[in-house]
Parts: C-alpha cells; sequence; structure tokens
C-alpha cells in the first residue's frame, strides 16, 4: 500500500515535497518493523537526503520529520547492532527535539 501511495505523491508532489518524504519514512518504518533492514536503510536516508534538499540542512535539525527519519535510522543501527553509528543518529535526533521543545530533554532523564 505504501508504495502505492508513494508513486502517487511522486506523481502528484514530485520527489522534494515534504508530504511526499513522510510517506517515504512511513515506509521506512515498515521494512525496518519487517526485518528488511536495507530496504529501511534506503528509506530513511532517502527521507532524510530529500528533507535537507527541500528545507535546507539547518532546518532539518528542528523539523520533526526530518528528526524522526533521524531517529529511524538510529533504531535501524541499533537493530543491526552498529551502536556507533546508533548513537550518532540518535544524538542528532535529540538535540534536534530538544531544539524544538526548547527544552533540554537528556538533563531531564
Amino acid at each position: 500500500m505504501y508504495q502505492w501511495v508513494l508513486q502517487g505523491n511522486e506523481k502528484v508532489l514530485g520527489t522534494e515535497h515534504t508530504s511526499m518524504l513522510q510517506t517515504v519514512n512511513n515506509l521506512g518504518i515498515l521494512y525496518n518493523k519487517q526485518g528488511k533492514l536495507a530496504e529501511a536503510e534506503q528509506m530513511y536516508q532517502r527521507a532524510l537526503q530529500g528533507y535537507e534538499k527541500a528545507l535546507g540542512t539547518d532546518n532539518t535539525s528542528t523539523y520533526i520529520p526530518a528528526l524522526n527519519a533521524t531517529w529511524g535510522l538510529g533504531a535501524l543501527f541499533e537493530r543491526e547492532v552498529d551502536l556507533a553509528k546508533a548513537r550518532i543518529m540518535y544524538s542528532k535526533a535529540l538535540v534536534g527535539y530538544e531544539k524544538v521543545a526548547n527544552f533540554p530533554i537528556s538533563q531531564s532523564l
């Protein structure tokens, strides 16, 4: 179903529209849950790169959907037991979430 929606969104919205990129990220989540880790990583990376291209790298650091894609990559790397990469992705996402919330989440944990 996501593949069908993704193809439709790409045709109607274009490959860099944030709504289309959210569908790409959702497909990454689905693939991760199905254990299709290579496909999941491809979708998360595609979403994140698309957000960076559409919004600029500075803006993606506080754009929740882009942060969710970053968090998804962290979860994927954790699942693959690549803890160094997982830590980097989780840290990037956490810093962004803190900026959005204007609250230091990591200090409250």
